[in-house]
């Protein structure tokens, strides 16, 4: 009940998240599709809490400030972020595309932990938490090649890879080849391989003994034309922050 109630308060912030407006206690039930009852409990523990308040009668419910303070200061204090988030601001000041800082889960999902957007208006906008697969995606297969040859094969054949399009590479063989290739060209890429208009340059780093990745991501028209310019930056970013590290 405990680990239900938990993932409920987060689907609560990812809904307001998602709709950017006051929600009145039955549409957000309707939204999180549980009982009216289950959330009024919910929603009078976070206002009692300082965490949402009443706009007005009938005008529904709205997080406060409280929130981003809460979450501003765990962001201040996480030791890696603030280790790497310089080096990440230059990075996307020099290239003036997305910059992603990423490494993989326990269930050996990507998961992005910082990300700088971009500040055209056209750009690849993904959002910090967010997941992706392995195989078709430039930080999975930077962080694949970290990993000796036989786990990078055993993770990728675990089940069946998905196909996101025509170019998502789903053989392991095929996956493993490219991550071969890729550690010679001198960066991890993933081409339009799971949104068909995306690109993603990559490279691996290590810092405190754990993996990381980080890429630079953006509209495929402008990452392929400058994959070799990016990746120089890239690369020397990363080494400066293992050096930094030791």
């Amino acid at each position: 009940m405990s680990v239900k109630t938990a993932l409920r308060v987060i689907e609560i912030i990812e809904v307001y998240a998602r709709e950017k407006r006051p929600l009145a206690l039955s549409e957000l039930a309707r939204l999180l599709q549980v009982p009216v009852s289950s959330c009024l409990a919910l929603i009078r523990t976070l206002a009692e809490l300082g965490y949402l308040y009443e706009v007005g009668r009938r005008n529904g419910y709205y997080p406060t400030s409280r929130l981003l303070a809460m979450a501003q200061q765990i962001a201040r204090n996480d030791p890696v972020r603030d280790r790497v988030y310089p080096s990440l601001l230059e990075l996307r000041e020099a290239t003036q595309e997305t910059v992603v800082f990423a490494k993989l889960t326990p269930e050996h999902r990507v998961v992005y932990l910082e990300v700088l957007d971009s500040p055209h208006t056209i750009r690849y906008a993904p959002v910090a938490g967010e997941f992706r697969e392995l195989h078709a995606n430039s930080l999975g297969k930077a962080l694949l090649s970290t990993l000796p040859p036989a786990r990078q094969l055993e993770l990728l054949r675990r089940g069946p890879l998905t196909r996101y399009n025509d170019r998502t590479l789903v053989e392991p063989e095929a996956v493993l080849a490219e991550i071969a290739a890729s550690r010679q060209r001198g960066w991890f890429r993933n081409l339009g391989e799971s949104l068909a208009e995306v690109g993603a340059i990559a490279w691996p780093l290590s810092l405190g003994g754990e993996h990381y990745a980080i890429s630079v991501g953006a509209p495929v028209y402008r990452i392929e034309p400058n994959q070799d310019a990016y990746a120089r930056i890239l690369r020397a970013a990363c080494a400066a922050l293992e050096q930094n590290a030791i």
